[in-house]
Order: C-alpha cells, then structure tokens, then sequence
C-alpha cells in the first residue's frame, strides 16, 4: 500500500536524460535483437505485461523467473505466478476461508443446531497444507501454459542485467529491444538478537509450516501481520501481535485502524501495541524465548516477521547498467509511464514500491505494454484503486483517508456508522467481534468537486466484494447525491451506503492530522 509520490520524485530525474513523455516506437526490426522485449520476473505483473505485448501488438517476448517452489530463495527458487500466486494473496485467502469454519459451527447454535457445547473441532494441519500446495501448484502450471497460449518464450533461471539491451540468464545471454524488471519484493526479518534461529520464519515459510504453531509471535502491523495472525488464531493458535505504534495498519483512515484493534482485541488476539522486539532466544525444547523492550516474554513455536517488505531489486546488474535506484530502500525509479533512466529498460508491481497491489501491477504491465508498442503512451492510473485487508473481520477501502482529504480539498464532510451486522443479532455471542464500520468521506459545500465522494472505508464482513462495486462508482466521480440516490438492497450490510444521511462531522485542512 505505496503511495504515488516515488513515481513524481523520478520524473526530473527521468526527464533530465531525455523527453518526456515518451514517444511510443515500433517493434525492433527483425535480427536487430532477439526480442522485442524480455520481462525478468515471471509474477502477475510480469506475465501480464508480457502476455498483452506478444498477443495484442505482436511482439516478440520472453520472461525469466527462478524455479518453482513454495518457499522462495534470492537466486534459487520462485515460480512462475510470483508472490501473489504462490505464497502471498491467493494461499493466504485460501487459509483464511478455512479459518472462519472454526467459529461458523460455533455461530450455529445460535439458530438452533445442536452443537455440543464441549465441540472443538481439530485441524488437519497436513491434510490443510497439502490441498493449499496443490492449488498453488496448479496456478503455477497454468501461468506457463498463459505464456504459451501466447507465445512468450520461457527462461528458467537467475536473470541479471547486463547492459541496456542486454539479459544474462543461466550463463547464457539475450538481446532485447526493451527489458522490463518485474522481479517484485521480498520480506525483511529485522535484525534483533536471535532473529536468525531455526523458528524465526517471514509470511513465506508461515504458508508452509509442517505443523500449526500452538503458540505464535506475530511482529508487525501491517496487513500481513493483521491477516496472519487473524488466520492462525481462526484455526487455534495463541496469537501474539506485536507492534510499536499505538495502532495497526500505518497510513489506512484512523477510525479504520482504531476499530480494527478493538475487533482485534475482541477476538482474542494478544496485541502488544507500542512494543518492540528485544530479542529471541531458543529455550532448549524446541522453542523460542520472545521478549519485547517493555518487558514481555513470550515462549512460541514460532516468530514471525511482517515488518514489511523490500524491492527486490539488488544484484541484478541494474546499478552496473545505469539504472536508477532509491539509495535507502532499492525500489527502481520509474517516470509516469513506468520508464526507468536507461530509455530501454521499465519496472513494475512491487519492484518499484509505487502501490504494492496485485491488480496495480498488472494495470502497469498493460500500460507499458500499449506505450512500448501500441503507439499510444499510457501512463497507469493509481488514483481511486479500491483494496483490501483481509483481516477478521476484514477491511475495503478506496480514495483518500479523512486527512488526506481533508489536506487536498480543505475541508471534507464525513458520515460514519457503526452497527452489529444482522447475523449477529442472533445469538451467536459474537455480535461485539464482528461489529461493522463504514465510512464515507465527501468533499464540502463552497470547495472545488463539492459532494464528490472521495474515500470510502469499511471494516466487517463483505468488505472487500463491497468496495469494488463502490470503486466503480468513485471512479465514475459519484457524489454523495448519487449515493443518497441510490436504492439499497434490502436486508442488507451494503443499504447503509445508500442511508448514511446525517453528518458525523467536517474537517478542514487546519484540522488533519496526516
């Protein structure tokens, strides 16, 4: 969840070595190089991209990526389907769609099926991870046979950059007429005594433990850290979650974050907000001796680190090549049309650290794709770009946050309501864990776009499948007469964005906290 501005910050650099924007060109005469482009990183962003130039414009491609396995390496092992695929958005989802059973059956004696009360029903572990591997495995072979249907060539193996028409993989080298580095982010475990024990793993082994931790130490509080630890609690195990802020979730709207911790702490998870990690020692038994600069220890199975990610974007020639990359976190600097300093070579998705998303990095691939050969320069559109957390309960959010748009339009009315969701009034005795908030922010009366709808935000079940309808309608620049307008559907969580009539508040630029 990046923002726009490492893009802008390029774009001086970008034109100072030649004009901008750039002119779109034909594909490289045949013989003049051996592609008309070569994609390092066979992820989402990467396949997309590569997939739209070879079956729409015609050009000539190939894609490297590593070989597939579960748990990623730097230069050995990845696959085909990149993080998102193999072990990120899509195992994940999986895990967490059989974490809420658990609590589903418990939910059914409040309609009146006989559960006995002493039910607690047990987790196949082994059975679990297994039918999760051979879904990843099957959406792994099936992003070879895309890039087959569409006739990019396939290079397994270590990509680097040699020069800037130039690709080494395996030893063996291509020439390209543009290079596209797609090669995504890898997870950062921070640097505290103990943090390289047997144990101490990132969300890349987490998806592929042997065992279900009984107890686990979470570290961060970012939406890994949320979703994770959300899951592994859904399925029995004492979650620790530690961060050092007072909330979770740096840079979502503020009532967001703060609901979240309440639903959080709600469920049962231990939250250790303000904390850091100290340390980490093994006990002798197989375990490890957590301990925070407050004082807390913790024994667990396991740590787990979601203190973030970084571009993996190091050793791979790009420095050597001439390509500009940020001193502090390595994310390669593109100009608007995802075009690095060297005029052949663009990055992607995560790499660049612009908003690390999924469908964002697909958006980028296409776009480069139409503005390398489709004689149309495209620039991706990173406003309004709805996501989501699946956290439990999980998030959707679109547009700006209250002080962000406070700043950017002076002054912005807010509706806010907050409610038990209508499952819950039936005696589940989970009504206060799964209450729901949703979120609408408009610009005000007498400012530039009055009544524009600009940040939607909501925590509870359904989150996500609501935002992306309400993403069209912002994208669409729907007011908040467009909504008030708009019949809901009725029962329904979503009628309430039809029904948010009175005012919470208004909040002026000289109010927002950013």
């Amino acid at each position: 969840f990046g923002s726009s501005s490492p893009s802008k910050s390029l774009a001086s650099h970008c034109s100072a070595t030649r004009p901008a924007p750039p002119s779109a060109v034909a594909m490289s005469s045949a013989g003049e190089f051996d592609y008309d482009l070569f994609t390092i990183g066979g992820g989402s962003g990467g396949v997309r991209g590569s997939r739209w130039a070879a079956s729409q414009y015609g050009a000539k491609v190939a894609v490297a990526e590593l070989p597939f396995q579960l748990v990623s390496s730097k230069f050995e092992a990845g696959g085909l389907g990149g993080t998102c695929v193999i072990r990120g958005c899509v195992p994940k989802k999986l895990l967490i769609y059989g974490s809420h059973l658990r609590e589903e059956l418990a939910d059914a004696r409040g309609y009146g099926w006989s559960v006995p009360e002493d039910f607690k029903p047990e987790v196949d572990w082994d059975k679990l991870v297994q039918a999760k591997n051979a879904e990843v495995t099957r959406l792994n072979g099936i992003y070879k046979k895309l890039l087959d249907g569409a006739k990019v060539e396939f290079h397994e193996g270590y990509a680097k950059v040699v020069d800037a028409h130039t690709v080494e993989v395996g030893g063996k080298r291509f020439t390209s007429k543009y290079i596209c580095v797609a090669t995504g982010s890898r997870a950062v475990v921070l640097p505290v005594p103990g943090s390289d024990l047997p144990g101490v793993i990132t969300s890349d082994e987490a998806l592929a433990l042997p065992k279900r931790p009984d107890v686990l130490v979470v570290v961060g509080g970012g939406y890994i850290a949320v979703e994770f630890a959300g899951f592994f609690h859904g399925y029995g195990t004492e979650v620790h979650l530690v961060y050092r802020a007072d909330l979770p979730l740096r840079g979502f709207d503020e009532d967001v974050r703060s609901h979240l911790s309440q639903m959080l702490a709600a469920k049962g998870i231990h939250v250790h907000s303000g904390e850091n990690p100290a340390s980490i020692e093994a006990t002798g038994d197989g375990k490890l001796l957590f301990k925070t600069d407050k004082g807390t220890e913790v024994v667990a199975d396991n740590v787990m680190f979601a203190t973030g990610r970084k571009p993996n974007s190091s050793a791979m020639g790009l420095e050597e090549a001439g390509v500009a990359l940020d001193e502090r976190s390595g994310k390669v600097l593109v100009d608007e049309y995802s075009r690095t300093n060297v005029e052949s070579i663009f990055a992607i998705g995560d790499v660049t650290d612009r908003m690390a998303l999924t469908p964002v990095a697909l958006m980028e691939g296409m776009a480069m794709a139409r503005t390398m050969f489709g004689d149309e320069p495209t620039k991706p559109d990173h406003e309004n770009v709805p996501s989501a957390v699946f956290s439990q309960p999980p998030i959707g959010s679109c547009g700006l946050t209250e002080a962000e748009a406070a700043s950017r339009y002076g002054s912005v009315d807010v509706y806010l309501t907050t409610f038990k969701p209508m499952k819950h009034t039936m005696p589940t005795g989970r009504g206060d864990e799964e209450k729901i908030l949703m979120k609408l922010i408009a610009v005000s009366e007498g400012k530039e776009a009055a009544g524009r709808v600009v940040g939607c935000h909501m925590v509870g079940s359904d989150a996500a499948e609501m935002m992306q309808g309400i993403a069209i309608a912002m994208k669409a620049g729907a007011t908040k007469a467009t909504f008030d307008a708009t019949v809901g559907i009725h029962p329904s969580a979503a009628e309430e964005w039809c029904t948010m009539r009175t005012k919470t508040r208004t909040t002026a630029a000289k109010n927002a906290a950013l």
